[in-house]
């Protein structure tokens, strides 16, 4: 239980409903012509899995036992698995209800004729979303040795690290894809800002377009103040801080290192250099799922530079017996009862939704502007999340659920993006659209300063980065947190459909684009990546980079 305490939210004011006349548009095919499956919704269902052991495709069942929901596998040669998909049942079957449909994947896919999901990457032609965001790993050096690293930097015996020639290749596959061009990149490994060129990378992904570089840091290098501004001004927008806790005791448990003293120089030089930073705990439990509420009061008592907190419960991406894997477990339903717990802020049912709901939001922006934009239609069972307003001066935090009918302002949405693409002369012009869902919004529930208008000036904040980074200051918009979990699947609980539509991709030396889950579990497309672009640790690093690098961690040199 967090130890530290909140000011009171307003008691919940909407119900999580659903209006019975709404109807969602499903596109039948991706824009290659391979057939979409719906999402299925309701328990039990089957749907396609892989075998802990041996990754052989199989099926598997999504079932309700005692209030909780199971997968449960049979493989023919290693038997059968089951695993915890949530604690709570109402709560899992919410967000199938606030998915709005799919979209149609990539009209240039690199496999076009795919038949076998996840063993044809690429994308593929049976993907179904676009990118998202978009990570390229750097380096798979690291100046620390976590325990709970999917990427498994430094034990690997190789070393993989791109040259800028290499990476401005991935780059452009991100900007080549249609219909719409990758423009959220992450920096990734390792760890991303020891690599040779790091500044140089960041400036080459701002000038070819994109308008968000971001680095899924430790934030050890930007500790020092000097390294954040040069960051900065190479084209740095947002740090992705890995953030376990708020004491020292958890980082040498999960990150074998004392690093709060770090963490905390890390924020500050980047409030300093006027970077952006989005708090990253992994979450393990008995070791650090105590510390959720801390971390949240933590993020919003530097509010004026974290915008987000991005939980990520741990996946075992390696092999670990039935008995560890039920007492280590920890899902997307144990993250949200845990913040209410230990918030006293949420209400698990009513202010959590997944993070496909605002699919509405992204449509409606792209009829409005006329051109497409990101839309995140992942599975409703990846991520769930809210926004949380921020009062600078009490620190007082109200979810979004509190003043705003979310449910019903989302289908709203919907709605006005299909009339406004149906005709030029557009039915609701763009103030209007905007403005009819005032009746959305409950000023008396809203926290001090929050008038409509300043609430369409955040939300515009959302859609244009520009205009949210800019908006530092919190004077075009209000102080939001976006709280969020994102439970990134492993060989146990690891579901097909899920993959087929991930929105967090990785570019690869190849010019392949791989879905998260499918790059780092399952088919695990990282190593082959990773030793087919890489050297052994023993030789220079001329076949990658073109140049002599110290190995770091490993201590030798060539």
């Amino acid at each position: 239980m967090s130890t530290q305490t909140f000011p009171p939210s307003p008691k919940p004011a909407f119900l999580p409903g659903r209006r019975p006349d709404f109807k969602i548009v499903q596109p039948l095919t991706t824009y290659s012509g391979s057939p979409i499956t719906p999402v299925q919704k309701g328990l039990p269902r089957q749907t396609q899995s892989l075998c802990p052991e041996c990754s052989e495709l199989i099926e598997a069942m999504l079932l309700e036992d005692n209030g909780r929901v199971y997968m449960e596998k049979s493989c023919a040669a290693h038997g059968r698995f089951r695993d915890l998909i949530s604690p709570d049942v109402e709560l899992y079957l919410k967000m199938e209800n606030w998915h709005f449909g799919d979209n149609r994947g990539v009209k240039n896919p690199a496999i076009p004729n795919a038949t076998r999901c996840p063993e044809q990457c690429g994308l593929c032609s049976m993907h179904i979303s676009h990118t998202v965001l978009a990570n390229v790993d750097l380096t798979n050096r690291c100046n620390l040795t976590c325990p709970v690293c999917f990427a498994n930097a430094n034990v690997q015996g190789y070393l993989y690290e791109p040259d800028i020639d290499h990476v401005r290749r991935m780059l452009q596959a991100l900007r080549d894809e249609q219909p719409v061009a990758g423009r959220v990149v992450q920096f990734s490994g390792g760890e991303p800002t020891i690599h040779p060129q790091f500044f140089e990378i960041c400036a080459m992904a701002r000038d070819m377009g994109f308008s968000h570089v971001q680095a899924a840091t430790n934030g050890i290098m930007l500790a020092d103040l000097e390294f954040a501004q040069k960051a900065k001004e190479h084209g740095l927008t947002t740090l992705y801080l890995q953030f376990d806790g708020i004491c020292d005791d958890i980082y040498r448990r999960t990150r074998g290192a004392s690093l709060m003293e770090k963490k905390v120089a890390c924020i500050e030089n980047c409030r300093q250099a006027g970077i952006k930073i989005v708090f990253v705990p992994t979450i393990v439990r008995g070791i650090n799922d105590h510390q959720i509420g801390d971390i949240v009061r933590m993020a919003i008592d530097n509010i004026d530079c974290v915008s987000g907190i991005s939980f990520q419960p741990v996946a075992f991406t390696g092999r670990i017996n039935r008995n560890e894997l039920e007492a280590k477990r920890f899902t997307l339903g144990d993250w949200a009862h845990a913040m209410a717990d230990q918030t006293g802020i949420f209400d698990p049912l009513q202010d959590f939704f997944p993070l496909s709901c605002v699919s509405p939001f992204s449509r409606l922006a792209s009829s409005l502007r006329g051109e497409e934009v990101p839309t995140l239609t992942c599975n409703p069972h990846c991520s769930m999340g809210t926004y949380l307003f921020i009062d600078e001066k009490t620190k007082t935090a109200v979810p979004v659920t509190r003043f705003v009918d979310v449910g019903a302002m989302l289908q709203d949405m919907e709605e006005f993006s299909r009339t406004t693409r149906r005709s030029i002369l557009q039915v609701f012009t763009k103030v209007k659209a905007w403005s009819s869902l005032q009746r959305h919004f409950k000023p008396q529930f809203a926290p001090p300063g929050l008038t409509f208008t300043k609430f369409l000036q955040t939300l515009q904040g959302m859609t244009d980065k520009k205009l949210g980074r800019d908006g530092m200051d919190g004077k075009f918009t209000y102080r939001t947190l976006l709280v969020a979990g994102m439970h990134f699947m492993d060989l146990y609980n690891y579901d097909v459909e899920r993959v087929k539509r991930c929105i967090i991709h990785y570019a690869a030396p190849n010019g392949l684009i791989y879905p998260f889950c499918a790059y780092n579990s399952g088919p695990t497309f990282r190593e082959r990546i990773e030793k087919k672009y890489s050297v052994p640790l023993d030789k220079p690093l001329h076949a990658i980079t073109g140049q002599s690098i110290s190995c770091g961690g490993c201590g030798s040199a060539d």
